[in-house]
């Protein structure tokens, strides 16, 4: 079942559709004021849990009635595809070329598509598996600069559940790897990943100082959260209505949207965030929230009125003044794994009988790559 919709339908129709798809457990009069936690599916079939009382299902309701408004995204999709001056049948080329062929991106894709959204009710089905692989690989052959990278998996799949077919969901894709975010952040060594951590750490000193400074102290690295939320865009961290109300800013606004969200979760959590005294409790509050931020409105309001908003410029300048330290850091360790599989390939040439090893063939920013990929 693809979790989209065809046609033209009335404002009316779409309402009862997407009523008729989702299944709410209304929670008794005495698990409200109990305070009882709820499971309930949202609109595109995910099961989450909080605290629900009637206005909270109706602020739920609202923001379905909203989704009918995500329908410029195909027009989105349209006009990547007429950029790209390409024939209506590139996608299905494109697919139907590259259907047998085996690389490092396609294993990877291949391990990665039961780990992408388990239980979901059709990302979690041989049909979805089959439609997001699809997508990801087709997508790693058109670009070989990015190839694939893991994260885009989460995205390419809560793109699957919005977009009316599997070829916009494959020029939406198109759109924020080649238009919305900069071109750096997928590469092979992610150091455009590494610059944005360390603007945002620079960010989070400005405007959270207290946050900052309190983070400082417990010697806690924000990598270990926004690495995640930016490489997959929080479509793994946030609850799915919500990450596409920051995507719709994120496809108008650009890449500097994902600073002012991230600023904000911090900034919402400021108190508890205070009064932590480990590593482990700081990532447990951060968790806790961002899994139960139902309220997209409440989290945006944060984000552009509170944290205030930066431009895109505001942004490049900040990368372009910490990326020579990030590529100096990574030229480091290339030039030390480098050094290791030399050493290993020496080991092994004096030891002939052993079997195994790493080759001299080996790209060691692959390999750094992999270990800093998300589980």
């Amino acid at each position: 079942m693809m979790y989209g919709s065809s046609g033209s339908p009335s404002k009316r129709g779409l309402a009862l559709g997407y009523e008729a798809q989702i299944c709410i457990l209304r929670p008794s009069m005495h698990a409200r004021r109990a305070n009882m936690t709820v499971r309930f599916q949202d609109l595109y079939g995910f099961i989450v849990e909080g605290y629900v009382d009637d206005v909270k299902v109706l602020k739920e309701v609202r923001e379905r009635m909203r989704q009918q408004g995500r329908v410029w995204w195909a027009l989105e999709a349209s006009k990547a595809k007429k950029k790209s001056t390409v024939p209506d049948s590139y996608y299905n080329d494109l697919i139907s070329a590259v259907e047998d062929k085996v690389t490092s991106a396609t294993r990877q894709i291949d391990h990665d598509l039961p780990r992408t959204f388990p239980g979901h009710p059709w990302l979690d089905t041989a049909e979805g598996h089959a439609a997001l692989r699809r997508v990801l690989v087709g997508y790693s052959f058109r670009d070989s600069d990015v190839g694939y990278c893991q994260g885009l998996n989460y995205v390419a799949a809560l793109l699957l559940l919005v977009m009316k077919t599997e070829e916009d969901a494959f020029w939406m894709l198109a759109v924020l790897l080649e238009d919305v975010l900069v071109n750096d952040c997928y590469t092979n060594n992610l150091s455009g990943c590494h610059v944005d951590q360390r603007v945002f750490k620079d960010l989070l000193t400005k405007k959270c100082w207290r946050i900052a400074a309190h983070l400082d102290a417990l010697e806690f690295d924000v990598s270990l959260v926004c690495t995640e939320w930016f490489l997959c865009l929080f479509s793994k961290s946030l609850p799915s209505e919500t990450t596409l109300r920051v995507w719709d800013i994120l496809f108008c606004e650009g890449a500097n949207v994902l600073f002012n969200v991230a600023l904000a979760i911090f900034k919402m959590n400021e108190e508890k965030l205070l009064l932590t005294h480990h590593v482990g409790d700081v990532i447990n509050v951060i968790q806790r929230s961002t899994h139960h931020l139902f309220d997209p409105d409440e989290l945006l309001t944060v984000a552009f009125n509170k944290i205030g908003n930066m431009t895109t410029t505001t942004i490049l300048k900040q990368r372009k003044k910490q990326a020579p330290a990030v590529m100096a850091e990574l030229h480091q360790r290339l030039k030390r794994l480098s050094s290791s599989t030399a050493l290993e390939h020496n080991h092994i040439h004096r030891k002939p009988f052993k079997q195994g090893g790493i080759g001299d063939t080996t790209d060691a920013r692959k390999l750094w790559a992999k270990n800093s990929a998300i589980e």
